[in-house]
């Protein structure tokens, strides 16, 4: 079975995400690796560090487990409607949460420029 077109839309859009995830925490651990350099000790900044580390992981996380996913669907044959279904409200519920986390990093980004 073809990955259907609503499912590779979702799926497009995740990539989307995940990748404005990664390059807005990518400044951001830039940000708080200069900020950490002239006050190492500052506990503000470390705490935003380790939350920008989370959101990459996450999104490598997240994106790592589409191709499965993407796999579960091809390869399914008897119940495609069911698994197609269930692979929607899947990738739904993930793009909740990267739109989460992309904000969550959008404004630990915007706290570190702050502080610079």
């Amino acid at each position: 079975m073809s990955i259907p077109s609503e499912i590779a839309g979702l799926i497009e859009r995740l990539n989307q995400e995940f990748n404005e995830i990664e390059r807005e925490a990518t400044d951001g651990l830039a940000l708080t690796t200069t900020i950490l350099e002239r006050f190492p000790n500052n506990f503000t900044a470390l705490q935003l560090l380790a939350s920008l580390k989370t959101a990459l992981f996450f999104a490598e996380a997240s994106r790592n487990r589409i191709p499965n996913l993407q796999e579960d669907i091809s390869l399914s044959e008897v119940t495609a409607k069911e698994t197609v279904k269930e692979a929607a409200e899947s990738l739904a519920t993930q793009l909740v949460r990267v739109l989460e986390t992309k904000t969550e990093v959008s404004g630990v980004k915007n706290r570190l420029e702050k502080l610079q």
